[in-house]
Order: structure tokens, then sequence, then C-alpha cells
């Protein structure tokens, strides 16, 4: 109980500082994609060292930092999402649910940091979406993550996947690089509220 009492004020006092500066420079405009990725880089490795949940990461050679990658992979916890924005070491994007975009600080910095939010209840805005992916992708030879689970499962197998990935490596022309994550359901399984601490492991494949 400590500790989710303690990693609840950490990543409270983080977003506060750190989510305004992110959107404040949204708002104006600011060019810097390295402000950006330092915003969310730093924000999830604070949250990861208060839990104390330290990430391996294997496979880092796969990772191109000057060719646009489509990054893919399974989905246990909201720990995957701060094991890979904390260590995924080019820029970045990821790919979610619009939903997302609603929560306070949170939401606005994601939205100003150029993440990319998919509105499942609309085809057609969702097809634009990925083709701006596809845009930002091929422009910045950046990276998208995208669970093509579409949702954090519960147990050790996975969902079957839904097809935006492929389709988006398809139009963009750009390689797949799968990764899978082990030890975050452990640290907070989807629905649960008890954070423990231990290894994350992150592996990229080729």
């Amino acid at each position: 109980m400590i500790r989710v009492v303690w990693v609840a004020l950490n990543t409270f006092v983080a977003t506060v500082l750190m989510g305004p500066v992110l959107i404040v420079a949204g708002l104006l405009r600011v060019k810097s994609p390295a402000l950006y990725d330092w915003g969310g880089r730093e924000w999830s490795r604070w949250i990861l060292k208060v839990s104390g949940t330290p990430v391996i990461v294997e496979g880092r050679e796969n990772i191109d930092p000057d060719s646009p990658q489509i990054l893919v992979g399974n989905h246990q916890s909201w720990y995957d999402v701060f094991a890979l924005a904390g260590n995924v070491g080019k820029r970045f994007h990821f790919v979610a649910k619009k939903e997302l975009e609603r929560v306070p600080i949170f939401g606005p910095a994601w939205k100003a940091a150029g993440h990319i939010s998919i509105d499942r209840s609309d085809q057609a805005r969702a097809i634009a979406s990925l083709e701006k992916a596809g845009d930002q992708l091929r422009e910045e030879k950046s990276a998208v993550v995208i669970f093509p689970e579409g949702t954090r499962s519960e147990g050790d197998d996975l969902l079957p996947f839904k097809k935006g990935a492929f389709m988006l490596a398809l139009h963009a022309g750009v390689p797949v690089v799968p990764f899978g994550i082990a030890g975050t359901r452990r640290v907070l399984p989807k629905g649960g509220w008890r954070i423990r601490k231990g290894p994350i492991i992150l592996r990229f494949g080729e």
C-alpha cells in the first residue's frame, strides 16, 4: 500500500512538473522534437524508478535510429508503456485510443508530443490517423509503437491481432520490428491496483 501511494504521488508530481511544459510548447508550436522526447522519456523513467521496476533491454541493435520502423508487441500492463517510452532510444510515437486525450494534463501533453490517437468508433477517421502516422514515419525517420491486441491481455495468451499496424506497414513501406515485454503483469495486472517491484524485460526482435 505504501508503494502505491508513493508511486501515485510521484506520478502526480512528475505530470504537474513536465506536462505543462509540453502543453505550452505545443500551443506555441515549438518545433523541438528533443523537448517532447525528453518529457516522455524522463516522465516514464521517473515512474519506473520510484516503482522499483528496472528495465532490462535486449536486442537494442534492432532499433535503427536512421530509418522509419513500426514497433509491434504484446500488451499486459500500463507498465509496458513506461518501459517502452523510457527505452526505445529514438524518436517515436505511440498509437492508442482517442480516449487518452481526455485525461487532464496528460492528454494535452500526449497530443502536443505528437502521439497518434485513433477513433475506433469511426473507421474513416481511424484510417486517416494511420495515414498521418505513415507520413510522420517517413518524414522523421522515427518509429511508431502499436499494441496490435488493442487492449491489455489478462493471461499469458495473446489476444487476436487487429490489422492496423500491418496496414500501416504496407501503406508506408516500412518494416515491422516485433518486441516482447515480460514482467509487467506481475508489476501491475489489468484491473489491479497494487504495484509490485521487480525487473521488466523488453526484447526487440529482428
